[in-house]
């Protein structure tokens, strides 16, 4: 590895050849503020507050630092008063055409823009002149694009464009240019996945997701209403993030216990319908496998995938597995037999879901997703919409005591837990289908080969003396590679395919809460996130779907055994292809 020399600051580094100066600032311990910068995604030196003096023998000079390379010997100063000077003239013309109406902006206080301003002493733009005006895109029902707060950094365009979408990009030039989609059609209008991806790296509050909470005070209000809430696998590995706490804090018992408090009749878990999905994805293997049914099988637990396929692949929906996802089937669930056993019309049941995923705003309005005739889930909010229940509740979240979930659909296991992270799908379902083939209780329940948080993994796992070759993709580019072999005749010779809409999982869900790009940057989200699902799963007693003993009582009192006609009809839905400029 070819290395150079530079000092920052005056403090002397060494760094790989074709480091750029803000790489070697970081070497050095020092960040240099940014706003346009993604690491490996969006590295277009825009918005000019990276810049420093850098000295390569011919004096100091003016640079940015995101996109400069570092020569052997050269010289960095990162905070002097003409630097600074620079960044807070960039900052006032920035607040020039930006809404600043931080007060109610639901980003306020944890806006990258704000936090620049304020480090910098820029309260008012001493800038005046035109400012353009836009009205809200709230077309769809996951999220709201807000342009007056736009600050063109195009880190929304990078992250549309990894996943293979592009919806979005510059309109229009100097002035006049805004993000936007191709004739500033209705974001529901273009061919949108609804990951949220787009939220998750936004520094302001240009793009948010659709809060719904006021729907959920209100029936909490409501006394004729049983309010019930559902929390996905990975929102207990990502809550504490919003309350401060390290990244990868495992706060099931405190999230359980704020939801309490926040007045839900019920707290349930929607992994006791992971472990569901796991058993009805498994049976629906099983029986395309004998029956020459079609192959491979394709998990359906990720909305923000299944519009893509269903966008981009409507030939090939019927690789789908046609299991809904666990936050539908718990719906499904709470709706039909909670209901019967509780003796409340399921008119009455306002099923709540809190998920990692804005896609789940979408999913719950799809067709063929009411088991017992109303809509198997009824509201579905982020975990940052939770954060923000808990924070006007006045709930002290860190202080507050461990609790656990309501039974009977508070039950797990640890292959449910895993759902959160990529390959998660897959290891729970080898788990059961390794004692199904076998006929026994396999001890060995680790697959590691399906872990990690790159893109597409393979593996070939030996099943009962069979080979059995399975993919993981996590994100929408990894899934069109997959998709794109699978139209070539599949020639890895899958069986099993997860995929998963969003890199890395529902760990990294569009809904998760927001980190600054620096530590989006410089810490692996998806994986430290993910090690506590796995640490979770690792220290349970059960760790097989199919040993869950909510799974059990479901099947003996209520589904008539596995493959039955009412699991079927309750647990399973369908598929349309979509015009990519329509719906």
């Amino acid at each position: 590895m070819d290395m150079i020399n530079v000092k920052i600051n005056g403090i002397s580094v060494a760094v790989e050849k074709g480091s750029t100066v803000l790489d070697a600032a970081r070497v050095a311990g020092v960040e240099i503020p940014t706003l346009c910068f993604m690491k490996e995604k969006n590295e277009i030196g825009a918005c000019r507050i990276c810049v420093v003096e850098v000295n390569e023998g011919r004096g100091f000079r003016v640079v940015t630092a995101c996109v400069y390379p570092c020569t052997e010997g050269m010289e960095v100063l990162t905070n002097t008063e003409k630097i600074q000077k620079a960044r807070r003239t960039t900052l006032e013309l920035i607040l020039s055409t930006h809404e600043k109406k931080c007060l109610s902006c639901v980003r306020s206080t944890n806006c990258e823009l704000q936090k620049l301003c304020r480090d910098y002493g820029v309260e008012e733009s001493a800038f005046g002149g035109f400012k353009p005006e836009y009205e809200l895109d709230n077309s769809t029902p996951h999220l709201v694009r807000d342009n007056n707060k736009c600050i063109l950094c195009r880190r929304c365009v990078a992250a549309c464009e990894e996943q293979y979408v592009g919806v979005i990009g510059a309109n229009n030039r100097g002035i006049d240019t805004n993000i936007g989609t191709p004739f500033e059609v209705g974001l529901s209008n273009v061919p949108c996945i609804s990951c949220g991806q787009c939220t998750a790296v936004c520094p302001t509050g240009a793009l948010v997701e659709k809060d719904d909470t006021d729907k959920i005070w209100e029936a909490l209000a409501d006394p004729t209403k049983h309010v019930v809430v559902q929390t996905a696998p990975s929102i207990r590995a990502t809550l504490g993030e919003c309350f401060d706490m390290p990244i990868g804090t495992n706060v099931e018992g405190k999230m359980v216990a704020a939801l309490k408090r926040l007045g839900f009749h019920k707290v349930f878990d929607t992994d006791f319908a992971a472990d569901l999905t796991i058993v009805e994805e498994a049976n629906e293997l099983v029986e395309r496998i004998k029956n020459g049914g079609v192959l491979p099988m394709i998990t359906s637990c990720s909305p923000g995938w299944v519009k893509f396929c269903e966008y981009y692949y409507p030939d090939m929906i019927n690789h789908l597995s046609s299991c809904k996802s666990p936050q539908q089937m718990a719906g499904a669930v709470i709706k039909t037999y909670y209901a019967e056993k509780m003796g409340i019309d399921p008119k009455d049941i306002v099923s709540v879901s809190v998920m990692p995923c804005t896609a789940k705003k979408f999913e719950i309005g799809r067709e063929d997703q009411s088991a017992a005739g109303v809509p198997d889930v009824d509201i579905a909010i982020t975990t940052r919409e939770l954060s923000r229940m808990i924070m006007r509740a006045g709930i002290n979240f860190t202080a507050l005591p461990d609790e656990e979930f309501d039974n009977p659909l508070g039950e797990d296991t640890g292959a449910a837990v895993i759902f959160g992270a990529t390959g998660g799908v897959m290891e729970a379902a080898l788990r059961t289908a390794n004692d199904w083939l076998t006929g026994k209780d396999n001890a060995e329940v680790d697959f590691t080969a399906l872990r990690g948080t790159q893109g597409l993994k393979q593996a070939t796992v030996n099943i009962a003396g069979s080979d059995i070759k399975v993919a993981v993709a996590s994100g929408a580019a990894a899934a069109k590679v997959v998709m794109d072999r699978m139209k070539n005749g599949n020639p890895d010779g899958w069986t099993f395919v997860e995929i998963m809409g969003c890199p890395g999982g529902c760990v990294n869900g569009g809904g998760q809460p927001i980190q600054p790009q620096y530590v989006r940057d410089t810490v692996d989200l998806k994986a430290v996130r993910a090690k506590a699902l796995y640490d979770q799963d690792k220290a349970m007693a059960i760790r097989k779907s199919h040993e869950s003993p909510v799974v059990k009582t479901l099947y003996s009192e209520w589904y008539d055994g596995f493959g039955g006609h009412k699991a079927h009809h309750d647990l399973h839905t369908s598929y349309v292809a979509r015009e990519k400029y329509g719906k």
